[in-house]
C-alpha cells in the first residue's frame, strides 16, 4: 500500500487548492477544432493556448524538458525520484473542444449542490434531474456548469487540469516516490485527427493513459473500430414527363442503398457491444447525390463484415442498374485498442488496483467511440482511458464535479507511485 493512500484511509482528504481555478482558466479559452481545416493543429487558438497558457504552466508546476512539437503536442517530463520505480508512464489529454459554441465560456460554480434544478444563467435552459439522471450522484458536491450559451469544455480540459495539478502536487511533495512521468497535451481529438501525427518514439514510455473519460471510476481499454464510408450516386436526369425507363434518380438510389442496411443497426437503437451504421449526411439532386456514413463495431470480424456488406450492396445495385452508378469509398479511421492492450494488461491492472485502494469502484466498460489512445496504442504505446469527470459532454448541458476531478488527481498520483 502506498504511503499517501494510507493517509487518505485515515480520513485525511487530499485537497488541491489550485485545481478549480486552473480548470476555470482553461475553459474560458476557446480552443474549438475545425474539421474543415488543413493545418495541424486545425485552429490557431489551440496553438496559442498551448504556447501562451500550457507551456508556461508546465514549466511552473515542475515539468522539465518542456517543448512544443510541430504536431501540436506540448510535451514535458517529471523525472523519477526513486530509482526502484523504473517504469515510464505517460498521461495524455486533448486541448480542443467539440463542435459547439465555445466562444465566451462563462462557467457557473454551484457549491454544495442541493439535488434540484440548476438554471443555466439567463439562457432559459436548465439542468433538471428529471432529464439528466446523472445529477442524482452529486448532491453536496461542487458542480461546474455552463451558462447555457456554450459548452463547458470539461472534455478535455478537466483532464489537462487534473494532470497539471498532479504534477504540481508531486513536485511540492517529494516524499511521494514516483516513476518517470511524461505528459502530452494534444490537439484535434474531437475531429479525429489529433493523434495521427503523435510521435510515439519521442514520447518514449512503457504505457500511457488518456485522461479523457467521464464519470468517477471509468477505466476503458476497448473502443470501437471505426471507418468512414463515402457514397456517390450517379443519376440520369430527363424531363419527368418523359422519364419512364430513362430517368435514373440519384436521390432514389441513395434511398435504395440505405434501405438495404439493417434497419436496427443505427446509433439510436444500439448499446453495449452492438455496432452500427450511422448516416451522417445526404445531399444531391436527380443527376447526382452523395451520402456519408460512419461504421462502428468492436470485434474485428464484425467490423470487416460491416464494410463488406456495404460493398456488396453497392456491387449488387450496379449489377442491377447495368452500370457503375454507385461508387463506395471506405476509409478506416481507428481500431479497437483492446487488440493491443489485452496482450499486456499491466496499465489496466495498475489503474484498477489504485482506484480500489482509493475506494473508487472501477467501471470497466467499452467506449462507444474512440480516444487518442485508440491510435496511440497501435503506434506501440498501450494507452487505456481513465475518468476525467465530465458529464453530458459536447453541449450546453455539460458539467463536471470538482470532487470527481480531485479523485482523478488522486488516481494519477496513485498510478505513478504504484509498486508491484
Amino acid at each position: 500500500m502506498i504511503q499517501w493512500i494510507k493517509r487518505n484511509e485515515k480520513g485525511v482528504m487530499m485537497k488541491y487548492p489550485t485545481l478549480l481555478e486552473r480548470f476555470l482558466t482553461y475553459v474560458k479559452v476557446n480552443t474549438r477544432s475545425d474539421e474543415n481545416s488543413t493545418t495541424t493543429p486545425s485552429t490557431q487558438s489551440q496553438v496559442d493556448f498551448a504556447t501562451n497558457v500550457l507551456i508556461p504552466e508546465m514549466k511552473r508546476v515542475g515539468l522539465q524538458n518542456v517543448y512544443y512539437l510541430p504536431n501540436g503536442f506540448a510535451i514535458g517530463t517529471l523525472p523519477a525520484n526513486d530509482p526502484s520505480l523504473t517504469r515510464k508512464i505517460g498521461f495524455i489529454s486533448h486541448m480542443d473542444t467539440a463542435d459547439f459554441n465555445a466562444e465566451g465560456v462563462n462557467p457557473q460554480v454551484i457549491e454544495n449542490y442541493d439535488g434540484g434544478v440548476i438554471e443555466l444563467g439567463n439562457s432559459g435552459f436548465k439542468l433538471d434531474p428529471a432529464d439528466f439522471k446523472s445529477l442524482e450522484k452529486y448532491p453536496g458536491q461542487t458542480l461546474i456548469t455552463t451558462d447555457g450559451t456554450t459548452l463547458l469544455g470539461a472534455d478535455d480540459k478537466s483532464g489537462i487540469a487534473e494532470i497539471m495539478t498532479a504534477i504540481e502536487y508531486l513536485t511540492a511533495h517529494p516524499e511521494i516516490k514516483h516513476c518517470e512521468i511524461r505528459v502530452g497535451f494534444g490537439p484535434d481529438e474531437e475531429i479525429g485527427v489529433g493523434a495521427n501525427k503523435f510521435d510515439a518514439e519521442d514520447f518514449d514510455v512503457d504505457f500511457a493513459y488518456t485522461v479523457d473519460g467521464g464519470p468517477l471510476g471509468e477505466l476503458q481499454y476497448e473502443t470501437f473500430s471505426a471507418a468512414g464510408a463515402e457514397l456517390h450516386f450517379q443519376g440520369r436526369n430527363v424531363h419527368p414527363g418523359t422519364a419512364k425507363e430513362q430517368m435514373v434518380n440519384a436521390l432514389q438510389l441513395a434511398i435504395d442503398f440505405h434501405n438495404q442496411l439493417p434497419a436496427g443497426d443505427r446509433p439510436e437503437l444500439t448499446e453495449g457491444y452492438q455496432g452500427f451504421y450511422h448516416l451522417m449526411d445526404v445531399s444531391g439532386s436527380v443527376e447526382e447525390a452523395s451520402a456519408s456514413y460512419i461504421i462502428r463495431d468492436f470485434e474485428k470480424e464484425n467490423f470487416e463484415a460491416r464494410k463488406a456488406s456495404m460493398q456488396a450492396i453497392a456491387d449488387k445495385m450496379n449489377q442491377e442498374l447495368g452500370s457503375n452508378r454507385v461508387t463506395l469509398t471506405l476509409t478506416d479511421q481507428y481500431y479497437n485498442m483492446k487488440e493491443v492492450i489485452e496482450k499486456d494488461m499491466t496499465p489496466v491492472t495498475i489503474a484498477k488496483a489504485v482506484m480500489e485502494d482509493l475506494d473508487i469502484t472501477p467501471i470497466i466498460e467499452p467506449i462507444r467511440g474512440g480516444t487518442d489512445g485508440s491510435k496511440i496504442s497501435f503506434m506501440g504505446i498501450p494507452t487505456p482511458n481513465i475518468f476525467a469527470g465530465g458529464e453530458n459532454m459536447h453541449g450546453r448541458f455539460e458539467y463536471v464535479s470538482l470532487q470527481t476531478m480531485e479523485r482523478a488527481v488522486d488516481t494519477i498520483i496513485g498510478i505513478v507511485a504504484y509498486k508491484d
